[in-house]
C-alpha cells in the first residue's frame, strides 16, 4: 500500500531523533523481527495529538487488542514506523521471568488470552481488512499499564481477499516453535496458521513455560526450493 492511500501521518527524522534522544542505548527497549525498538517521549505527543484522527489505518484495523500504529517515518535509510508505548513490555518478560510471572494470577492469565483471541479474531474476521499474521507469539504481545494484551509486529502479516482461504510462499519467516507444520514445511499459511500459534502460546501462558521447538531453531528465515 502507498503511505497516501493509508492516510498515514509521517514524522520527519528529526522529530523521532530528538524524541528518541537521538537514538540512544537507554531508550532502546528491545528488539523486533525487523529492527530495534526505541521509547520515545513527549516531544511527540503534541504532534500525536494533533494528527491521531487522520490514521486511516488504524480505523481500518483498529481494536484494544491491537497495538496502535500513530505514524511513520521514510527519511535516510532506516524507515521506521512509530507505535503506542505499551509500559509493561512483552508478555514473555512476565510468562517466562519467575520474579514476574508471580504477579499474574489465574484471572489475568485469563484476561490476557481472552484478550489475544479478541484480536486475533478480529484480523481474522472483523477487521475491513482480512489479515493472517504468521507470526504470533509471546514477545509479539504486548501489555498496557493495565496489562491488557495488544498483538504488534505485522511485518509478515498478509492481507487475504474475501474470498481467500490460503496462501503460499517460497520465503518462509517466523519462528519455527509457532509455526504450522503446513507453513514451516510447504509454505502454505491461512487463518489455520494463526490459530496453530495461538494453541502453542496458550500452553506458554498456562504452563509458564517456552515450546522446546523454540529453543531448537528459534527465528528463521528459509527458502523453499
Amino acid at each position: 500500500m502507498q503511505v497516501d492511500d493509508m492516510d498515514l501521518p509521517v514524522f520527519d527524522l528529526s522529530t523521532i531523533a530528538k524524541a528518541t534522544s537521538n537514538f540512544t542505548i537507554k531508550n532502546k527497549i528491545g528488539e523486533g523481527g525487523f529492527g530495534s525498538v526505541y521509547r520515545a517521549f513527549s516531544k511527540l505527543r503534541t504532534r500525536i495529538d494533533q494528527i491521531q484522527e487522520r490514521s486511516k489505518i488504524v480505523c481500518k484495523i483498529q481494536h484494544r487488542n491491537l497495538v496502535k500504529l500513530l505514524g511513520c517515518c521514510l527519511e535516510g535509510e532506516e524507515k521506521m514506523l512509530v507505535y503506542e508505548y505499551m509500559l509493561n513490555g512483552s508478555l514473555d518478560s512476565f510468562i517466562f521471568d519467575e520474579q514476574r510471572s508471580g504477579s499474574l494470577d489465574w484471572s489475568k492469565h485469563f484476561n490476557i488470552i481472552c484478550g489475544i483471541a479478541k484480536g486475533l479474531l478480529f484480523l481474522h474476521q472483523d477487521s475491513r481488512l482480512r489479515i493472517i499474521h504468521k507470526d504470533l507469539k509471546a514477545s509479539n504481545v504486548l501489555l498496557d499499564s493495565e496489562l491488557n494484551p495488544k498483538i504488534s509486529e505485522f511485518g509478515t502479516a498478509r492481507i487475504f481477499g474475501v474470498d481467500q482461504q490460503e496462501g503460499n510462499t517460497k520465503r518462509i519467516v517466523g519462528t519455527y516453535g509457532y509455526m504450522a507444520p503446513e507453513y514451516a514445511t510447504d509454505g502454505l499459511f491461512s487463518v489455520k496458521s494463526d490459530v496453530f500459534s495461538f494453541g502453542v502460546l496458550l500452553l506458554e501462558i498456562i504452563l509458564g513455560k517456552r515450546s522446546r521447538e523454540y529453543y531448537n531453531q528459534n527465528h528463521n528465515e528459509s527458502h523453499r526450493p
